[in-house]
């Protein structure tokens, strides 16, 4: 008599917090994003405050984070929970493609950054991206960072491994993926991510991917 093989276990949900001071956008996001098994929207914030607060209390896997709010807005809110809780992904979220508000979203710790009018693949693909800590950029923000982007003076060389590793940030890749692509250990991995942060002087893996794309050593497509 054979063993029954055991079931595989399935993943647990992505928790979502969603923010944004429009009742109609939150519902709506709420019942396109319900649909999504492998999403589960665990709290609803109407401004930034709210947002910091929520996120505080029910920790949440990713916040998808509209930026132009009341009370607090979207950057200062993602500079908080980024701060208080680092494990928390935040995607922003926003109906206008400013510049001072795409680099501060950046800036404050966003991992990506999302128009209203993305495809409803996009804001999935984004989400599922940001849960594991992996850059996503909509391809307009993305061209405008690059454009504006600083690149800093090094205080080092990057080693050749550096190098891979930064090119990988730039295609999107988590920590994760990384060691098992180079096979490594995953604290391998973050030991090189810090030390690239450290040698450019940038604050975020999205700072990184940008500084990859603006030198050349990745491209957009």
């Amino acid at each position: 008599m054979t063993t029954p093989e055991p079931a595989p276990i399935e993943p647990a949900p992505i928790r979502l917090l969603l923010v944004d001071d429009h009742d109609v956008v939150r519902q709506g996001l709420k019942m396109f994003l319900s649909l999504d098994d492998a999403l589960e929207i665990v709290g609803e914030a109407r401004n930034g405050q709210e947002a910091v607060e929520q996120s505080a209390r029910l920790c949440p896997d990713v916040v998808i984070m509209d930026l132009m709010m009341p009370v607090m807005g979207g950057v200062e809110a993602t500079r908080r929970i980024r701060a208080a809780q680092p494990d928390v992904e935040v995607l922003a979220l926003t109906s206008a493609l400013e510049e001072h508000n795409v680099n501060a979203a950046i800036q404050a710790g966003a991992t990506g950054y999302l128009l209203k009018d993305a495809s409803s693949e996009m804001l999935l693909t984004a989400i599922h991206h940001a849960s594991r800590g992996e850059v996503y950029l909509h391809p307009e923000a993305a061209t405008r960072l690059v454009r504006d982007f600083r690149t800093p003076e090094m205080r080092e060389h990057l080693t050749a491994r550096e190098v891979l590793i930064l090119q990988l940030i730039a295609r999107g890749h988590s920590n994760r993926r990384m060691a098992d692509e180079l096979g490594v250990g995953e604290p391998t991995v973050k030991t090189h991510v810090s030390r690239i942060l450290s040698k450019l002087e940038l604050e975020s893996r999205t700072q990184a991917a940008l500084y990859a794309l603006k030198a050349g050593l990745a491209t957009l497509a």
